[in-house]
């Protein structure tokens, strides 16, 4: 079966946890993507930030996005896959936390990032639209 490290996007960057969202959002302005995974300076992942939530938690709430810290923004243990779960593993867990990118770690170290744009890649059309179901849907 399909493993994690097949599919993912490999050599995701990071943003620090002690950069700026200013920073973080000019880093994803200039990768071309909607969020990045928060490192800290222990190599370890903390978190993800999304284009969203720098509207919503920053932007919106008129608080300064040079000042205030992309760690700000880490809520809790993110939800991450392991590089040699296999698919069934990667689509229930997409499904169960309703997120469309995980973090893929090796031991601890951040290896990539499988997206759903990967899963509908990679697998059939009916466990990938059962997938979508689940994320689209209260």
């Amino acid at each position: 079966m399909t493993v994690a490290r097949e599919i993912m996007t490999p050599g995701a960057e990071c943003v620090n946890e002690d950069e700026s969202v200013l920073d973080a959002a000019a880093k994803m302005a200039r990768l071309d993507v909607g969020s990045l995974p928060i490192c800290g300076t222990d190599d370890r992942l903390k978190g993800m930030l999304t284009d969203r939530d720098i509207v919503v938690k920053v932007l919106a709430k008129g608080r300064d996005p040079k000042s205030c810290l992309a760690g700000e923004l880490a809520q809790g243990e993110a939800v991450t896959i392991g590089a040699d779960d296999d698919a069934a593993e990667i689509l229930r867990t997409m499904a169960s936390y309703k997120v469309r990118r995980l973090p893929v770690i090796d031991g601890h170290r951040l290896v990539g990032i499988v997206a759903l744009a990967d899963v509908a890649r990679a697998l059939p059309d009916s466990p990938v639209g059962d997938l979508v179901d689940a994320l689209t849907t209260d």
